[in-house]
Formats: structure tokens, C-alpha cells, sequence
């Protein structure tokens, strides 16, 4: 065996549930016969051999954009078009970081070595083979998941409950924690019995995360995963223990998408960028995406306090269809982060080229690498979802809000604030700035903000540029220790970029309207738009097909501008409805149709 090939022999307790056997290529979803055995009195969990207790100090879930040490992936296919996806991610990856390929034995591992090999990939740089039983390629679902001591200290695991009866799969957190030597915490026991699964969740790295309500139904009365009832509240409480989040926002699952699992169509770009995907005006689970999203956007903020930014991205056809015609449920929002590269699904270049322009437009500096992915899409699963990131074990964690448009009459300098917090300290930062992309960069100092009467830790000034002008800039910390990282971390091929003007000019306000609802028919959380050029008093109210009030959806003065106001269909037996929208001056009506 060659030395460069790191192996970690475990012996596994095989338990009667092993009807999904290692070596087949499982779907991202539960076959048939996993639906009867997870129901079934044979069904036994996988056994944990973590801390069943929360880590004893306050923890960061990381934001998958952070600083990678390695990637995770499970060599599970059997068929070339499979394991040629695994190897360009192989191929990519092993550019920015270690790559660990998980296999289930010698056999595995070998054939794994020798495909990548074939395929002119330098195994012996940055490729590490692992041998650790698993079911499935889907490790993002089972993998570990990192967190922080304390923001930036010591890298934990966290292994919650899989959510399929694969219980290799729901193991293999055990032995990576063991190869790379971190801590494992495991909600695995009562009261923490906590079912959730990677990809149907999503940390900003500060605090919020977002997720389907299939964290709320798996874990609900009647599920069949052994575990515990609970509440909302009390799975909120887990994920602060466990993963330090401290806003859990939740969204109605979607009608085509099987599995639940929010990386199908959304992604966080950073701490205030959300990336969506897109269908056709009325196709698919376009409604009910539009539908959360303007649910996130009118009930929550930024952890700046601002709105959030939206970058939509199409989600592509199949041979000319979409989900709901029977086509392949395409994404591109399905990309993981490996450093300064992302890897993003392919599936035509028809469709591709402007999926690509989108990532690179968001994401400046960034390696975009398409991945063609129409042998695995079927699945109802992607790049994201075989895939499985490990941070850094000293993090320089860097935080900032990117600057709007400055205007010169208000500041004589432009204040930039960060935090930014490493395990031995922050010895010094630096803000890089330029106008001109093809001249050096010029540089000032991020000092310490000493009075500490805000929750930033650093604020710098990029001096007054020329009004007209646009500023790109950086941030580079170093740590007590010597580490020296940027943020964006491509810089200076990525960076941040504001402009410069004299004066701001009012935004034309939107004519009255009640924009179109959306989704209709309604079955969930339903969108009601409604546009005002000026304050007005008025009232929002939704009637039966009888002309009795059902809900009084809002009442009082409407903001001037564009605001939405929610309902829950889910509510209401299926029928006619009508919404209203009543001023002094008008009176607005339109039907909306509820199916349950």
C-alpha cells in the first residue's frame, strides 16, 4: 500500500437493518422498501459513539464559505457516469484542500484509486482514502457538521439523527471524527433525539439558519424514527446547543421537490446574500419558492438589519420540461464552496453558460467549475449533496457588511467596520482599496474600535474618492499566531465594491396595486402584494365564495412603497376565496383559489 494513503480500520456492530446494502447506488430519497422497513418494527437506527450532550461551551455553526482544511466525499457508485462526477469533484477540490474519499473496504478503496488515476488525476497530492462503512454517496445529508468553541476555538462535530434507515450512513460521522481527531457531539439521545439532515440546513456563520419544515414533520407525533415529540421551541433549543443557532428561519416545503431539502433551490452566498432559484411565471415550485422567499424578505432582516439580497438563478428544463410535467429536477443553486473555487451542476450548455455568468457576476474571483450532473440529478440530488465541508481548525473568522453607495456631501472618509476574532488573537488588519482594477492596490489600516459601544471590533476609513468613481476593496487579517487571511477570501482577485456619488436621489414611488397572488391555487403560506405610492389608511381581508369574512389579513395604514402581507391557506377548506383591499378612495378584489 502506498504511504500517502491514510486508512482507518473500525470495526462496525451490523444491526438487522441492513437492507440497504453498501455498494448499491441509492437515491437521494427513500426507496420503496426503505419506506416499509423505516415503518416497520425491524428498524434500528445506526449507533452513535459521540458526547451525547451538547459541547459545554457557547458554539458557531460555520457558514460554508468559510476557510476549508478538507472535503468530504463517499466513493459509493457503481456506474461510470456516477463516479466520473465524483472524480471532477476529486479533480477540483484536491486544488483547495485535502480531499478525503470515504470508501467501504479495501476493494472499494482500490478500485476508487485506480479509477481517479485512469481519469489523470494526481492522487498522490491533496487525496487522502479513508476506509469507513457507508450506504450511500449522499454524505452531506449524514456527514459531520461543523461548529466552533466559541466562535473561533477548538472545531467540533455535530452528527444529528439521519433521516433514512441507512445505518452505515448515519455511522460515518463516528470514524472521520476519529481520523481527523475532533470532538463529536450526537443528538442521538432523549430529550435531544434531534432527526434533520444536511441539506435542509444552512448557517450564515453568525447565527441564523434556515431550513424546510421537514425539521418540524420528522421530528412531529407519529414519526418513525423512534425519537421523541417536539415542539418548534424545542427544536430550536437543540439547534442553539448543539449548532449556536440563534434565529432558526423555517419554510413550507415544496410541492414537486420529494425530498424537502432547501439546497435544491436556494443557497447562501454570505451573511446577507441568498441565491434562488428560478422557474417559469406559475411552473413548478416557482410560487411556492416566490411565496417563502417573500416570506423571509417581510419578516426578517439581515444580522446587519438590513434587507436581504436576492440573486436569482434559473432552474433549468429537461428536455424541454419541468417537475411538474414529469422533467428532472435541475438546480444550480446545488454548489458547494471549496476555498476560492465553487462547483457548481452542469446539465447544457444551452442553459449553462448563463447559470456560470450568474455565479461569476455574485461571486467575483471565484474559480467557478461546472460539473455535468444529469447522470445523478434523477436522484433528486447534486454537487451539494455529495459533498461534505470540514473547516479549518483556526479560524481568522472576518465579518462585514459590504458598503452601499457613499455619498461625498455626507462623509469626508468612508468607514468600513468589521469584526474579525481568532483563537490567539488579531494582531493587525488592513483595508486594500483601489478605483483602477489594473493599478496596485493602495492600503490604510483596520485598527481596533477601542470605545466598544458597538459589536464590531474594528472600523478603518477608505479615504474620499472622486464622485463617479467606483471603490473595490478587501480585508486582510492577521492573527497572534501569524495566519494571514482576506475576506472576500479571493481576494484581490474577489473583492467588495461600492460607488461614489454627490447627491441621492428620491426613488420614484410604485403606482396602487394589488399585485397578483401568489401561489394560486394556494396551499401553504400565500403571498399577498400590495404596491401604495403614499401612506394610506385601508384594511386587507379575505371572504369566502359566500361573502363571509375568513381573516382579517391586515388592518391600519399601508407604507408607502411595496409591502407583503401572508395567509396560510392551509387553514381553510379547499374552494373559491376573495381578497380585498379597501380605502377611502377604492376598492380592490381578486379570487384566490385554496387546494388542500
Amino acid at each position: 500500500m502506498v504511504p500517502h494513503i491514510r486508512l482507518l480500520l473500525a470495526s462496525l456492530l451490523f444491526s438487522v437493518n441492513l437492507s440497504a446494502q453498501s455498494g448499491q447506488d441509492l437515491p437521494r430519497f427513500l426507496t420503496d422498501a426503505e419506506k416499509q422497513l423505516l415503518h416497520s418494527a425491524k428498524y434500528v437506527p445506526g449507533q452513535p459513539e459521540g458526547l451525547s450532550a451538547p459541547p459545554p461551551v457557547p458554539v458557531r455553526a460555520m457558514g460554508e464559505w468559510e476557510e476549508l482544511q478538507a472535503l468530504l466525499v463517499t466513493w459509493q457508485a457503481s456506474n461510470n457516469s456516477l463516479r466520473d462526477i465524483l472524480t471532477e469533484i476529486v479533480r477540483a477540490a484536491r486544488l483547495e484542500c485535502r480531499v478525503i474519499v470515504c470508501c467501504n473496504n479495501q476493494t472499494v478503496l482500490t478500485a476508487a484509486r485506480n479509477y481517479l488515476i485512469s481519469k489523470g488525476v494526481n492522487v498522490d497530492s491533496n487525496v487522502e482514502f479513508l476506509i469507513v462503512p457507508n450506504n450511500s454517496i449522499w454524505i452531506r445529508d449524514y456527514g459531520p457538521n461543523c461548529v466552533y468553541a466559541n466562535g473561533v476555538d477548538s472545531l467540533y462535530f455535530i452528527d444529528w439523527r439521519y433521516n433514512r434507515p441507512r445505518p452505515l450512513d448515519d455511522t460515518l460521522a463516528n470514524r472521520t471524527s476519529q481520523y481527523l481527531g475532533v470532538p463529536l457531539y450526537t443528538t442521538f439521545e432523549a430529550p435531544d433525539d434531534l432527526v434533520h439532515t444536511g441539506g435542509n440546513f444552512m448557517s450564515d456563520g453568525i447565527g441564523t439558519s434556515f431550513s424546510s419544515r421537514l425539521v418540524l414533520e420528522e421530528n412531529s407525533p407519529g414519526n418513525p424514527y423512534g425519537v421523541t415529540v417536539k415542539t418548534e421551541p424545542q427544536i430550536n433549543a437543540i439547534m442553539a446547543d448543539y449548532m449556536g443557532v440563534q434565529r432558526y428561519i423555517k419554510m413550507d416545503v415544496l410541492p414537486y421537490d420529494a425530498i424537502h431539502h432547501i439546497d435544491m433551490h436556494m443557497k447562501l452566498l454570505d451573511e446577507e446574500t441568498l441565491l434562488i432559484g428560478q422557474y417559469p411565471a406559475g411552473v413548478a415550485d416557482g410560487p411556492q419558492i416566490e411565496a417563502n422567499l417573500q416570506y423571509v424578505l417581510s419578516n426578517f432582516k439581515t444580522p446587519f438589519g438590513t434587507p436581504y439580497k436576492v440573486v436569482r438563478i434559473p432552474m433549468p428544463p429537461h428536455n424541454g420540461n419541468y417537475p411538474d410535467a414529469g422533467g428532472n429536477y435541475r438546480t444550480y443553486a446545488n454548489a458547494v464552496f471549496v476555498n476560492k473555487s465553487v462547483l457548481v451542476p452542469f446539465y447544457e450548455t444551452q442553459f449553462d453558460t448563463t447559470a456560470q455568468r450568474i455565479w461569476e457576476e455574485a461571486l467575483p474571483g471565484y474559480n467557478i467549475v461546472g460539473i455535468n450532473c444529469n447522470a445523478i440529478i434523477p436522484s433528486l440530488g447534486a454537487i451539494h449533496c455529495i459533498t461534505k465541508e470540514v473547516g479549518v481548525s483556526d479560524p481568522l473568522h472576518i465579518v462585514h457588511q459590504p458598503l452601499p453607495c457613499m455619498e461625498n456631501a455626507v462623509y469626508s472618509a468612508y468607514p468600513v467596520w468589521a469584526n474579525l476574532n481568532h483563537r490567539e488573537g488579531v494582531a493587525s488588519a488592513k483595508i486594500y482599496y483601489t478605483t483602477d482594477l489594473s493599478a496596485p492596490w493602495e492600503s490604510v489600516d483596520l485598527p481596533v474600535y477601542t470605545p466598544n459601544d458597538t459589536t464590531w471590533t474594528h472600523r478603518g476609513f477608505i479615504p474620499k474618492q472622486a464622485g463617479g468613481s467606483t471603490v473595490y476593496y478587501y480585508i486582510e487579517g492577521t492573527a497572534g499566531n501569524g495566519k494571514i487571511i482576506t475576506r472576500p477570501l479571493t481576494a484581490p482577485q474577489g473583492y467588495w465594491k461600492f460607488c461614489v456619488t454627490e447627491t441621492v436621489s428620491a426613488p420614484e414611488p410604485p403606482n396602487v396595486v394589488l399585485a397578483p397572488i401568489y401561489p394560486n391555487p394556494a396551499t401553504a403560506i400565500t403571498v399577498v402584494p400590495v404596491h401604495t405610492s403614499v401612506s394610506v389608511p385601508g384594511s386587507l381581508r379575505l371572504y369566502n365564495t359566500l361573502g363571509q369574512l375568513a381573516q382579517t389579513i391586515f388592518e391600519g395604514t399601508f407604507p408607502a412603497g411595496p409591502a407583503n402581507y401572508f395567509l396560510d391557506a392551509a387553514q381553510y377548506p379547499s374552494g373559491t376565496y376573495w381578497v380585498e383591499i379597501r380605502t377611502a378612495e377604492q376598492v380592490i378584489t381578486q379570487k384566490l383559489i385554496i387546494r388542500q
